[in-house]
């Protein structure tokens, strides 16, 4: 499974945010995105997910023997055929409960919808239990009732983002607003699932520690541009890293 983009652009009247010759990310299965602020990392994330629309410049998702060209779609039809996006900004569905949430994300694209909650389109005994290993796995103050802290709100789009299965999970700033205890039993259990090969994982993150050591490639971006690529120690000993990133 892999993601390419080629001669991507994104320009905002005569502002150049993002021009990428050429990346690919998911051949390694646990990866980073890193630069420093404003280098158009959600930029790109909002390009490879279909959410912003490219300047020019040609997307694809390569599963098993099967190539899909994402210029043509949506956002939906991109996160229907295996590519979905947690959000930078907390987003969640007041109305719902906690393992409501969870059951709507786990409902296949055939059934979706809240009425699929109560249908017999899905498994509802194998859902109930994904639903109940994510709740118990983390120390929510109510598991019966509903998201209330915005830390709460952020791990629950992370599950959500997790049972609903995907090829490939992009996670934009994970870490932002959870404890540190929370972050680890999160990135354990996303290095477990990519270790299954259940999926891959680009980590779009500021915290270089948790990069180093859960990210088995690494790629670095500044003023729109990939400037460099490859294993967390290359990364952390490269020089225009180093300078542009890092202060060093």
């Amino acid at each position: 499974m892999r993601l390419e983009a080629n001669n991507l652009t994104k320009a905002y009247h005569t502002q150049e945010v993002v021009n990428i010759e050429k990346v690919t990310f998911g051949s390694a299965g646990l990866e980073g995105l890193i630069g420093p602020n404003g280098a158009g990392k959600s930029t790109l994330m909002g390009l490879l997910t279909r959410r912003i629309t490219p300047s020019s410049g040609t997307m694809k998702l390569h599963i098993e023997d099967k190539t899909h060209p994402l210029n043509p779609f949506h956002s939906h039809q991109v996160a229907r055929i295996g590519l979905i996006k947690t959000n930078q900004r907390i987003q969640g569905f007041d109305s719902l409960t906690i393992r409501d949430s969870l059951r709507l994300a786990a409902t296949p694209a055939r059934a979706e919808g809240f009425k699929s909650l109560f249908s017999g389109q899905r498994d509802s005994e194998e859902v109930e239990e994904k639903v109940a290993r994510l709740v118990e796995a983390f120390p929510f103050a109510d598991r019966n009732g509903y998201a209330m802290s915005g830390g709460e709100k952020k791990l629950l789009d992370i599950l959500r983002c997790l049972i609903a299965e995907p090829k490939l999970l992009l996670m934009d700033e994970p870490t932002a607003g959870l404890p540190e205890d929370i972050t680890r039993s999160v990135m354990d259990m996303v290095r477990e699932k990519v270790q299954a090969g259940a999926m891959r994982v680009v980590v779009v993150e500021h915290d270089l520690p948790l990069i180093w050591e859960y990210c088995e490639y690494v790629h670095f971006l500044s003023e729109g541009s990939i400037l460099f690529e490859g294993a967390p120690e290359e990364v952390k000993a490269n020089r225009v890293v180093a300078e542009k990133y890092m202060g060093v």
